[in-house]
């Protein structure tokens, strides 16, 4: 999205909120197998994409810190708002670890996580204040913009790929 094409405070908020009902609809109509099958980027199955949906999410609120900062420094934002210790490896190695970490959960577990980290993440956006979204920002994913572009990149655009993914594998009925 460029600058202009970044949507607003509100307009973030409708698409966080309507991308999560989207993501929980989709995932629950899912049958447990679909879940388990397919092979997806970085070789995951459904469950591993959905493992890393939930854990990724926890990351977004960290964007408007980097906002802040960036007000002040550049310095944060070129980790992507993450600490250097958790992107060792990079950023596909850090998805991974993640991804691991929570290869005991079930797909049920996982959605919980996520609804709980979107939560979160409206939380955060709710309490930001307006201008912050207009201020440059870097994700650790590398995208970069005004924060209230990146973070529908990332937080909206990102995810409801994955869950595209996972839809059209044929696992469900469109």
């Amino acid at each position: 999205m460029t600058e202009r094409g970044a949507p607003s405070k509100a307009e973030l908020l409708a698409r966080l909120t309507a991308s999560r009902d989207h993501v929980v609809a989709t995932v629950r109509a899912l049958p447990a197998e679909a879940l388990e099958r397919g092979r997806y980027e970085n070789g995951w199955n459904g469950r591993q994409i959905l493992a890393h949906v939930a854990s990724i999410e926890w990351t977004y609120p960290r964007l408007i810190d980097i906002a802040r900062e960036t007000g002040e420094t550049d310095a944060a934002a070129r980790d992507g708002g993450l600490p250097m210790r958790a992107m060792r490896g990079g950023v596909d190695a850090y998805n991974d670890r993640q991804v691991a970490k929570r290869a005991h959960l079930s797909a049920a577990e996982l959605l919980d996580e996520f609804e709980r980290n979107r939560a979160a993440t409206i939380r955060a956006v709710e309490a930001a204040d307006e201008e912050l979204f207009a201020r440059p920002v870097r994700s650790a994913g590398g995208f970069t913009g005004p924060l209230a572009a990146v973070f529908h990149a990332v937080a909206v655009e990102h995810v409801l790929g994955h869950i595209r993914d996972l839809a059209g594998s044929g696992a469900i009925a469109r």
